[in-house]
């Protein structure tokens, strides 16, 4: 495995001594997926220098590698025409992605200079919703028809996968009109007979998207289907374009990270990851603090409860010490129990008819472990304080915080689901303030039952 800390310390050697020839030699010895791992340990000025100095394939790749904020920046930072020659060296979809994240005057005076058919082309992709599989596909397909013979077709793929941006996957059959009637795939084309027509070989039950499809459509179909790539087509069978695998994997790692962002409370709407992590100050405040402000409005509401039994702490001072715990404990395992339920919503292992069943479920796990624990923090507490009727009542209440909360953590993420919210929202803060204020009430109901009456 690269050391990547050791590339970059013997990266900034050979610049310090100033030999370019042998830092251009170093870096284009490297994959550009290595490459983008140490270009991102690089300070700003040290990146722009070993992106001049690599050949312009290689950066067009490298380019897809890097994070959108690092494109930009590099891409803004070097002459107009090179980088115009660089980007038109990417795939359609992955130029769209480059030009969306620049400024619209920018964006624009690339897309002049860019060859007219490949410029056309980005500027429909821009034009969709780039949380659709119209933003997402790839426009550049090759496309054949029904008459054409097997060997017809092997000459075709030949002379069109010379030219740029051509990612070869499938061969799709289509009319006059560009209608989608059938797909070939290279197994079948280097199997079959030369003579053999394309009607006769082709397949006709074609898995494809539509152009408005979103994002997490188009994960479950390639998860469901795995399939290299899929066709895309509009409201009247066109096909315009495609979108394959690699595309696909990298929108099921920015929705994992949203969904991780959304369990923490973290906004990710209107604020870009990138911007989170190593962006304007403000825009990593603003991403954080909605939900700390509804988190502060939720423990308010705890601190109220603790408040409205006041009389009982008073008068049981020793019974303040295990709110933490009871609200560790309880926010833990309802934690758990909602990161499951929102994976396996996410995934499609869980699905709404299954919710009861796997809310029955979640509450005998709650149960099991909460008399466990219960067992656990009522001997404990016994022999600490000597007080047998302080053991049985906190931990009562530790088993009944500790199987509320599975019972919140599960069926919360299902009540979203059922009303069209992203159930991921539920997670963290939400679910934590929940369990307090009723893991406090719980508690400080039963100790008020239980023990300030014996003890008054």
């Amino acid at each position: 495995m690269l050391n990547i800390s050791n590339v970059v310390d013997r990266l900034r050697e050979i610049m310090d001594d100033e030999t370019i020839n042998q830092l251009q030699e170093e870096l284009n010895s490297y994959h550009v997926a290595d490459l983008a791992d140490i270009f991102q340990e690089l300070k700003q000025d040290e990146r722009l220098q070993c992106f001049k100095l690599l050949n312009e394939d290689k950066a067009a790749d490298l380019v897809e590698y890097l994070p959108p904020q690092m494109q930009v920046e590099l891409l803004g930072d070097i002459d107009e025409e090179v980088a115009s020659r660089i980007i038109n060296k990417l795939p359609h979809d992955a130029a769209a992605d480059v030009l969306g994240d620049m400024e619209e005057d920018e964006s624009e005076t690339y897309l002049d200079k860019l060859p007219q058919k490949f410029s056309d082309e980005v500027r429909e992709l821009l034009a969709y919703n780039e949380d659709t599989a119209g933003g997402l596909m790839n426009p550049a397909v090759i496309t054949v028809n029904v008459g054409m013979s097997v060997g017809d077709v092997l000459s075709h793929i030949r002379a069109k996968a010379q030219e740029d941006n051509m990612e070869l996957y499938y061969v799709y059959v289509t009319d006059k009109q560009n209608h989608l009637l059938g797909v070939l795939s290279l197994r079948k084309l280097l199997t079959s007979s030369v003579n053999a027509k394309v009607e006769d070989i082709m397949t006709t039950d074609i898995v494809k998207l539509h152009i408005d499809d979103y994002n997490d459509f188009i994960v479950d179909e390639f998860m469901k289907y795995q399939y290299n790539a899929l066709p895309v087509v509009d409201l009247y069978n066109r096909l315009k374009g495609m979108i394959t695998w690699d595309d696909v994997h990298d929108l099921f790692e920015e929705e994992t990270t949203e969904e991780i962002y959304q369990s923490s409370g973290i906004s990710t709407e209107s604020i870009d990851e990138d911007e989170i992590l190593s962006g304007n100050l403000m825009n990593a405040v603003r991403a954080r603090t909605p939900w700390l402000f509804i988190t502060l409005i939720g423990e308010f509401l705890a601190v109220q409860v603790a408040n409205h039994f006041n009389h009982t702490v008073a008068a049981l001072p020793i019974v303040a010490v295990f709110m933490p715990l009871l609200a560790g404990l309880g926010g833990n395992i309802g934690t758990q129990s909602i990161t499951l339920m929102v994976r396996g919503l996410s995934t499609g292992e869980l699905t709404l008819s299954s919710a009861f069943h796997h809310i029955f479920r979640e509450c005998i796990v709650g149960l099991m472990i909460g008399s466990g624990f219960g067992v656990m923090v009522a001997g404990v507490t016994w022999g600490w304080q000597h007080n047998i009727e302080l053991g049985v009542v906190v931990g009562f209440a530790m088993v009944v915080n500790m199987t509320m909360a599975t019972v919140i953590g599960t069926l919360t993420p299902f009540g979203l689901k059922a009303i069209n919210i992203d159930p991921a929202i539920a997670s963290g803060p939400l679910i934590a303030t929940t369990i307090d204020v009723i893991g406090l009430t719980i508690y400080f109901t039963m100790v008020s039952t239980f023990l300030v009456r014996s003890f008054s």
